[in-house]
């Protein structure tokens, strides 16, 4: 075998130029400062501070109307309590009335008659003014009718009379509050029922929306990740490539240049030129056009030479 060959080789076409731009995304042209979230459901710090303070005041809301409702219940109780105490008094009065009444009816002197003068007369001049007397009383009865004398039984009955009616008084007052406290009672229990029912609504809502966000954050970093496996799949498959140029260099014989940017690993990872322009693995450069892996120009021509 001789040590000297002629190589003819055709002139290999220039790779075409390929222009790498990097498109970047339009939300990352605009970069706005990021907002501090929950780090467990991702959402917003102002709108849980927000609805944290609405709680606490619907919370206090609560308190204020069970304390008022509470007050209603001892007012209610007083006046349950006043109320037994006037009845307790009018029947104990009515009782002291009656035993007054049975006290003086039982308990009225005897008539007695007194001594006169006539007693100490002789008989026959006693017989006479006895008859004289008695004719001038019998005269006087029957001349003028008899005035009926207040007894104290009708006395009792006035002042019962008086006193029944304070305490009827007392009890329709009573009453009337009674009636008013209870529908204040009634109107404070709705007020309670209404707000814990749109307490609860509020409640349920801010779940709800929390519940949205962190679906829609959760379907976010999918996409994140899916991106990120995407993009390491395009690096590998471009490594290879590089791979693949630098080997057909060797074989040519040619320097293989190393880029700064490779030898730093900024160029593929961080510069994204050979990622998302598609150089080499869209453009079909050395990997999909054939220059030296499908077409076998160099390999096979020189292989020729030497037969």
């Amino acid at each position: 075998m001789s040590t000297t060959m002629v190589m003819t080789a055709t002139a290999i076409p220039a790779p075409p130029t390929t222009t790498l731009t990097a498109t970047q995304d339009p939300s990352s042209q605009q970069q706005q400062p990021p907002q501090p979230c929950c780090p467990n459901c991702g959402t917003a710090l102002p709108l849980l501070l927000q609805a944290q303070r609405q709680i606490s005041d619907l919370q206090s809301q609560v308190r204020l109307l069970n304390e008022k409702a509470s007050a209603a219940v001892d007012r209610w109780a007083d006046y349950e309590d006043e109320l037994a105490r006037l009845r307790s008094t009018l029947e104990n009065n009515n009782r002291q009335q009656r035993q007054s009444t049975s006290t003086a009816a039982s308990s009225a002197p005897p008539t007695t008659a007194s001594p006169s003068r006539t007693s100490f007369l002789p008989s026959s001049l006693h017989s006479n003014t006895n008859t004289s007397v008695a004719n001038r009383i019998s005269a006087l009865l029957s001349s003028s009718p008899r005035k009926p004398l207040p007894t104290a039984p009708q006395v009792l009955g006035v002042g019962q009379d008086a006193t029944t009616e304070d305490l009827l008084t007392a009890l329709s007052r009573e009453q009337y509050l009674r009636k008013e406290a209870e529908g204040r009672l009634s109107e404070t229990s709705r007020e309670v029922e209404d707000l814990s029912v749109s307490l609860f609504e509020q409640a349920n809502e801010m779940v709800a929306t929390e519940r949205r966000e962190r679906a829609r954050l959760e379907e976010r970093v999918e996409v994140l990740e899916r991106r990120e496996w995407e993009k390491k799949e395009r690096l590998e498959r471009l490594e290879g490539a590089v791979g693949r140029i630098e080997a057909g260099r060797r074989v040519l014989g040619e320097p293989v240049p190393v880029p700064v940017s490779v030898a730093r690993g900024e160029g593929v990872e961080e510069g994204g030129g050979m990622e998302e322009g598609g150089g080499m693995e869209e453009g079909g450069g050395m990997e999909e056009g054939g220059g030296m892996e499908e077409g076998g120009g160099m390999g096979g021509g020189r292989d020729d030479g030497m037969v």
